[in-house]
């Protein structure tokens, strides 16, 4: 025979009270835990970039979040990935972000890194006729198409009073550039740094015209519209850890270049020459930047390097930047 054992209506309803009170105890377990898991933040790199320089000058211990990192060979695949939401932060230069902002890239600038105008140069072979930019006209130049190389080569034509088409150019990312200038089958190669300081080190070439008030050689940090809104605390985060780590670096030359030198297998000399050239320093982005990077965005559209015009202010989050430690 089967025996029942019925509980008394109090009974009955204190253990009810018990089951519900551990389930709910349960809950707040792993809801508590779940807040607690850090926020992961996707953050593009190159060899030597931006990871190196938090880790070598300190600034990448006991961070709140994680950081997950992803090496890639140049910019433009940075700005694909943030593109495609594969990314949350990158790193780019100017021109090379306002063109795929303008295509429609739902990305923004947060922050930014200037360098000096004379480290972006057209460099020739040191047994080139070429001495100066007057020379140029008629001469094949290589550089990147859409961003610094082209527009330093269009830019340094017109101050020398001729046409951007007076000039044949050859898009070619740096690696071919050098070689088909040590190769003889380029005159000339509009390229930055550390290439410049190679260039002019290892492979005896001369400089024959800069940026100097041609452009505002500005490397921007770039966030994903989506990161800024669900991972806003940690990009400002790393946004002020990454001008601290640049402040570093500024006093801290040797040191980081003798590390550098271990990851990207460049010569210590060459990186020392190039960071001493570019005194890379963080920038607010304030109504001078802007202004001074619409100017660059129009001559682009000008000549044919941005699709259509842009409006530098709506590219831009000024927010990240308003308390940053900068020298614009």
């Amino acid at each position: 025979m089967t025996t029942t054992l019925r509980l008394a209506p109090r009974e009955s309803l204190r253990r009810f009270a018990s089951t519900l009170l551990a389930a709910t105890f349960s809950a707040a377990l792993a809801t508590a835990a779940f807040a607690a898991d850090p926020v992961t933040l996707r953050v593009g790199d190159q060899k030597g970039g931006n990871r190196s320089l938090l880790e070598i000058s300190g600034f990448a211990k006991d961070l709140p979040y994680k950081i997950q990192w992803s090496e890639f060979p140049a910019a433009a695949p940075i700005l694909e990935a943030l593109n495609a939401g594969a990314l949350d932060v990158g790193h780019t230069g100017d021109l090379a972000f306002l063109s795929i902002y303008a295509a429609g890239s739902p990305i923004k600038a947060i922050g930014g890194i200037r360098a000096n105008a004379d480290t972006q140069a057209i460099l020739v072979r040191n047994d080139s006729p070429i001495k100066a930019a007057a020379d140029l006209k008629g001469k094949r130049l290589a550089g990147t198409r859409g961003g610094w190389g082209q527009f330093l080569i269009d830019a340094t034509l017109e101050k020398a009073g001729y046409k951007t088409t007076d000039a044949t150019f050859a898009a070619l990312g740096p690696v071919d550039a050098k070689i088909a200038l040590v190769a003889g089958s380029i005159d000339g190669w509009a390229v930055w740094e550390p290439y410049v300081s190679y260039a002019v080190l290892k492979d005896n070439a001369r400089v024959v015209a800069d940026g100097k008030g041609l452009t505002p050689t500005l490397t921007f940090i770039i966030a994903s519209d989506q990161a800024i809104a669900t991972k806003r605390e940690a990009i400002a985060d790393l946004l002020q850890l990454l001008n601290k780590a640049r402040l570093w670096a500024r006093d801290h030359i040797d040191e980081y270049a003798r590390n550098t030198a271990e990851l990207t297998k460049l010569p210590e000399d060459v990186l020392a020459r190039a960071y001493k050239a570019q005194d890379n320093r963080p920038i607010a982005i304030d109504d001078g930047v802007i202004k001074e990077f619409q100017e660059a965005s129009d001559r682009a559209t000008r000549y044919g390097i941005l699709p259509k015009q842009v409006d530098v202010s709506k590219a831009v989050d000024r927010s990240f930047t308003t308390a940053a430690p900068a020298s614009n």
